[in-house]
């Protein structure tokens, strides 16, 4: 009888409490270099999306000026609906605060929540010439 017993476990496969500590440490590191690359993967992905939105802003204001004598600061008017929780939009004059004229104006996007760890393009322009900043922050 014995030997049946002995025999039912010498039968039986499984993992050992090592084996599955080394995996569970494999897997630990393989997670330790993964997660930052993943983090920074989304920085750049929302940033670029804020881009994306930026452009059709432009766009939006130069078929606004087309129509119209000036610029407007006003993103319904040029058809843009802000859907990014990432970043708030506002078209300005050269300066912060300036109403955009008839041919000046600047698209700023900032910022916010997450978004706001993206150091140094926490705060994105374009203008009437198409300059772009910060300009690390723009893809050629």
């Amino acid at each position: 009888m014995v030997r049946k017993t002995m025999q039912s476990v010498k039968g039986h496969k499984g993992f050992t409490l090592i084996e599955l500590m080394v995996v569970i440490a494999v897997i630990g590191i393989l997670a330790a270099i993964a997660w930052p690359n993943y983090q920074d993967y989304l920085l750049k992905s929302r940033r670029a999306q804020a881009q994306s939105d930026m452009l059709k802003i432009q766009l939006g204001l130069e078929k606004w000026r087309a129509n119209n004598s000036t610029y407007t600061a006003t993103l319904a008017n040029v058809g843009f609906v802000d859907g990014n929780p990432y970043y708030d939009y506002a078209v300005t004059g050269a300066a912060a605060g300036d109403p955009p004229t008839g041919s000046i104006y600047v698209i700023r996007a900032t910022a916010q929540g997450a978004q706001a760890e993206d150091s140094g393009c926490t705060s994105l322009t374009l203008n009437q010439s198409n300059a772009r900043g910060p300009a690390g922050c723009w893809k050629s």
